[in-house]
Parts: C-alpha cells; structure tokens; sequence
C-alpha cells in the first residue's frame, strides 16, 4: 500500500493557503456499492455519500474513478464548513474492489491522485478495508465472501499475503455471484434431465416468476432480465439447504471449504498458523449469519487453524478505510490516535475490535 504525495492543485486549494485540513477522505468502493465519508482528526464523521458500484476493470481506472467525484461533492457539502472549500485534506485512502494486481493498485491510486481531493493518496483492495475494521493494529488475515470472494493477510513489518482474485482464472470459487453461477448450472441440468433433481430448479422458477431455470437463463440473455438480478439466486440456496436439497448442501459445504481453505493458506504464508491471530470475516454472504454456513465453517477452522480468532464483521466497510487513513494522520503526528479511531467506530456503531 504505497503512498502518492500530491501538489495541491491551485484551483482546488484558493482561499486555503495550499494546505488542506488535518481530515481523511475514505472511500469503500465494491461490486455493489460505494461509500465515502471525511473524517475529522478526532475521529468525527463529518459528511458520507453511498453510490452505486465500482468496476475499473470495464470503465478503466480514470472513468471509475470520476464517477466518485459527485458522492466526494455531496459528502463534501455535508461537512460544510468543518472542510476548507476546495481544498484537498490531508489524505484520501481508498479501499477499492477490482483493485487485485499491484498495477492496479497504482493506476487507480494515480487516477485519484490526479483530482486533488487529498494531499496524499494511498489505494490498497477493498479486503484490507475489511481487515482493519476487524482489528486494532496490523496483524491478521481477512476473508470476504460478498459478490465475491478473497484474502489478505497483514504483519506489521508490512508483510502481506494476497491472492491474484481474478476469479476462475486464477482458481477463486465461490462469492454470492460464484454460487448463484453455480445454482443455476445444477438447476438448469436438473430441469433437462442432465443432473439429479433438485429443488433449487423450482425455487428458481418461482422467485423469478418464471417457467423454470432454463426460461429464466433465456430471460437474463435476451435482456429481458437484467443480469445483476442473478445475485437474488444465492439466498435461495440456503433456503433449500435449509429443506434438505442434497445439492444446495454442497455448494456451502465447498463454500465453507473454500473460506477455511484461504484462511488457512494465508496464516501459513504468514507463520501465524502457530499463534493466536485475528481472522476477520466479512462481506454478505458470511455477514448473512447462515447457521448451515457458519458451523460447518467453524469446523473447518477449528481443523485447519485452530490458533485462529475468527470473528464476524458488519460494520460498513468504509469504516476500514477510514481507520487506516487515521492511521497516516497519527504517524504524521496530526491526530487520528486511540481516541479518534474509537470515536469513530462509535459513529459506525461498531465496537472495538480485540487487540490483534
């Protein structure tokens, strides 16, 4: 997670001398959704926006990226007079999706750099957002399993351990984009005579209102339903789990086996798999709380890492963002300590997190 140091832009700074406020920019940007919120150097939350999703990867990084500048102006206006008009803050700290590859770390770090909102700019993935939300210092692995799915794992001597995440390319199975992909292919298979049946076929077919998987798959194709809908599917697989469907039941065993399979590899990448160590888990599939999930998980975990602290997180993940940007204020000696980082969990709603 390296650091871009910025010139102010004069026609961005007027009026503020060229310095901007002892305050953090936090952007969480994901497949979905997009948060940004300033953050005072006390810990105060000043301004917050919501957007819709990020996707660098079609767009290109300086496209996604000035498709942030409406929620940075409405967070902005919101913090009124707390900010200095027009001027950057201190830092900006993006936690962003689709930032997998270094490279793409740097491109969309040097796209944000370029609008001046921050004096200094750091990019890192959007699970390292999640990792600090769950922890109160660097130490620890984190698992999100949300739209899709991934790991990292941090010491403080600035060690990681990451994973390509470039989906079945890079061998990642799983996220709820990744199960309902797969519900659909049992249920498709079932409803031809290909597969064994499944009730997944016509729990499908109902809540699309539809004739059956197949007609539904026809619908999504010809546009006639929109193609983000697909993630609607994967709650319908715990739903028939839940009834017995000997298929749904695999598809979240492997998902358990997945999660404990990346948590396992990273702590080991890390030497951790011998001590007591923070494993954050998050992103909507995991923070769903499905019990069929979640114990079988546990298990796994208990087997493969039993040193591991597991722990579920539900606080927004623009929260992680944020701390780590108060964590660059506090090693510049201009605030974001202790008190600053627990007076803005408060505002989040979420407890502090146990000492790694």
């Amino acid at each position: 997670m390296e650091h871009h140091q910025l010139e102010p832009d004069p026609t961005l700074a007027e009026g503020a001398g060229g310095a901007g406020p002892a305050a953090v920019l936090a952007i969480d940007a994901g497949n979905s959704k997009t948060d940004v919120a300033f953050v005072a150097a006390d810990g105060r939350l000043l301004g917050t926006a919501r957007g819709g999703g990020f996707a660098p990867q079609l767009t290109g990084p300086e496209a996604a990226v000035a498709a942030l500048a409406p929620l940075v102006a409405a967070a902005a206006e919101q913090a009124g007079p707390a900010l200095a008009p027009g001027a950057p803050v201190q830092h900006l700290h993006a936690c962003l999706a689709n930032a997998d590859l270094p490279i793409e770390e740097e491109r969309l770090e040097r796209a944000l750099a370029a609008h001046g909102w921050g004096r200094t700019v750091a990019v890192a993935n959007d699970t390292f957002g999640l990792l600090r939300a769950g922890t109160d210092s660097p130490r620890g692995v984190a698992v999100v399993c949300g739209a899709g799915i991934n790991c990292v794992g941090l010491l403080p001597d600035g060690r990681t351990a990451r994973f390509p995440a470039l989906g079945q390319l890079t061998g990642d199975w799983g996220g709820g984009g990744g199960l309902a992909a797969e519900a659909m292919w049992h249920a498709a298979r079932a409803e031809d005579g290909r597969g064994p049946a499944t009730t997944l076929t016509g729990a499908i077919a109902a809540h699309f209102a539809l004739p059956g998987a197949n007609a539904v798959a026809a619908a999504m194709h010809l546009g006639e339903l929109a193609r983000e809908r697909l993630h609607e599917v994967a709650p319908l697989i715990f739903d028939c789990a839940a009834e017995g469907d000997a298929t749904a039941l695999e598809l979240i065993d492997r998902q358990a086996e997945e999660i404990s399979r990346l948590a396992f590899v990273a702590l080991g990448r890390l030497e951790l798999l011998g001590e007591p160590t923070p494993l954050v888990l998050g992103g909507g599939v995991l923070a769903a709380g499905h019990p069929l999930l979640l114990d079988n998980l546990t298990e796994r975990l208990r087997a493969l890492t039993p040193w591991a602290q597991p722990r579920i997180v539900t606080a927004p993940p623009v929260l992680g963002a944020a701390l780590l940007g108060l964590d660059r204020l506090a090693a510049e000696g201009l605030g974001g300590g202790p008190g600053a980082q627990q007076r803005l969990r408060e505002a989040y709603g979420s407890p502090a997190a146990m000492a790694a």
